[in-house]
């Protein structure tokens, strides 16, 4: 695979090596040791999610509290997206910078998503299924999510109409409010440090 480190720290963009033949086209989507190489990181997925939206459905900006963490290999396996992680890690050089990628069907480019760092995108076209392969499994209340219409994050949807959006996103908090409540994880050089100490 060709690996980019986007502008937010430990965030990489993944494109698969195509094998086209006269039947279609391969590609590995997923190796974990590739990404561990890269990141630094151990990355044992837990569990793997998908979700189908129409097209202009905004969804995000989500993130899981540190612990317990969670961090998401995510690919659009259908349809095409634009796609938005946001450094929320309180004392990240890049706190609250952003970077956009376009995922489709087709490229199969993979974004990998570092804990404490927010997810959100845009569906470009109708029925659009994006995956997610997690590294921890769903545990309530644990969901951080911050308004993607934040003005203070002011992030470039591009968008030309009112997108679709869940009532819980459009009145989610602001990063300055989450920042307030003390629910970011903190950043301290390359270390991310839970809410009770390091790990």
């Amino acid at each position: 695979m060709d690996v980019v480190e986007t502008r937010v720290p430990g965030a990489f963009v993944f494109t698969p090596r195509q094998i086209p033949d006269e039947r279609g086209v391969f590609f590995e989507a997923l190796r974990c040791d590739q990404v561990e190489e890269v990141t630094g990181v151990p990355f044992r997925p837990e569990q793997i999610n998908y979700s189908a939206s129409r097209r202009n459905t905004l969804r995000g900006i989500h993130g899981v509290a540190v612990p317990p963490g969670q961090a998401k290999y995510v690919t659009c396996v259908r349809g095409a997206l634009r796609d938005v992680v946001v450094d929320l890690r309180v004392g990240s050089p890049t706190f609250g910078e952003h970077h956009v990628s376009v995922l489709d069907a087709g490229s199969g480019h993979c974004v990998y998503v570092p804990e404490g760092v927010g997810h959100g995108f845009l569906t470009l076209t109708e029925d659009a299924c994006i995956c997610y392969v997690v590294s921890t499994r769903y545990v309530p209340g644990t969901q951080i999510d911050i308004n993607p219409l934040d003005a203070d994050l002011a992030l470039p949807w591009g968008f030309t109409e009112p997108p679709l959006m869940s009532r819980k996103d459009a009145q989610a908090q602001g990063m300055r409010e989450a920042l307030a409540a003390g629910v970011l994880a903190h950043w301290r050089g390359a270390v991310l440090e839970h809410t009770e100490g390091r790990h």
